[in-house]
């Protein structure tokens, strides 16, 4: 509905009644126009609600396309960290097979400790592989079965970690969050410390747990400033609002 015919009527109402329209015909007929000019304006002012409607949620979609882009940027991130841990893990299987193969016609008994040690890397390395391929929930199995096996190794605080990635990739949040907080309590000076301080932040964010992980990723800001964790635990921050 334009306005200017709106106007128009409305100017020509005003003057029907300004030159004395006093018969009932013209009474009735001014009333319908009124009644029609009223129509007309709550349609148009139904029509101006709906753009600024339509407005605010291009407004809101415009926040949430910006919102996505910083998550995928963050997501982007933990995925290339995760990569660099695994691509870690498996150049250190391929040095220990070839220590392992330099002296084959040796038999001094730090061999059979390298042996024993060969074959926890061998069990370790073929659940990260699992993981790798996206295997979840074999993964998980595996490296269960792994710390039940070797308590003692020195890649519990790797297998513990890789467990809570397993679980969580499966999007059970509340089986990974314990295997991290495992890491934090029992290897704080493992390279997994930090890594797992973040997902376990993250866990919390999945659970709804939102002060206590408001909390867990300030703690990794200030605490690890220039890190790469602390740079994904900032963006967390921004996506709930601090």
């Amino acid at each position: 509905m334009q306005l200017r015919p709106l106007i128009t009527s409305i100017i020509l109402a005003g003057m029907a009644f300004s030159v004395g329209c006093t018969s009932d015909e013209q009474l009735i007929k001014v009333e319908q126009e009124v009644g029609d000019l009223k129509l007309e304006v709550f349609k148009l002012r139904q029509q101006m609600e709906e753009a600024n409607h339509q407005a605010e949620a291009e407004r809101v979609a415009a926040g949430e396309a910006r919102n996505l882009d910083r998550r995928f940027q963050a997501d982007l991130q933990e995925i290339m960290r995760q990569l660099q841990e695994s691509t870690r893990v498996l150049n250190s299987r391929l040095g220990n097979a070839g220590n392992v193969a330099v002296h084959p016609t040796k038999a001094a008994p730090e061999q059979a400790q390298v042996s024993v040690t060969s074959d926890d890397e061998k069990a370790f390395n073929a659940a990260v592989l699992d993981y790798n391929r996206g295997n979840y929930a074999l993964s998980a199995e595996s490296l269960t079965l792994f710390l039940k096996s070797n308590p003692q190794s020195p890649r519990r605080p790797d297998a513990l970690f890789f467990l809570g990635l397993s679980y969580y990739n499966q999007k059970t949040y509340d089986k990974a969050q314990p295997y991290f907080e495992l890491i934090l309590k029992e290897h704080a000076s493992s390279n997994q410390f930090l890594p797992a301080k973040l997902k376990r932040a993250q866990c919390f964010v999945k659970q709804g747990l939102k002060p206590a992980a408001v909390k867990a990723f300030k703690e990794i800001v200030e605490g690890f400033p220039g890190t790469p964790e602390a740079r994904t635990a900032q963006q967390e921050l921004s996506d709930l609002g601090f």
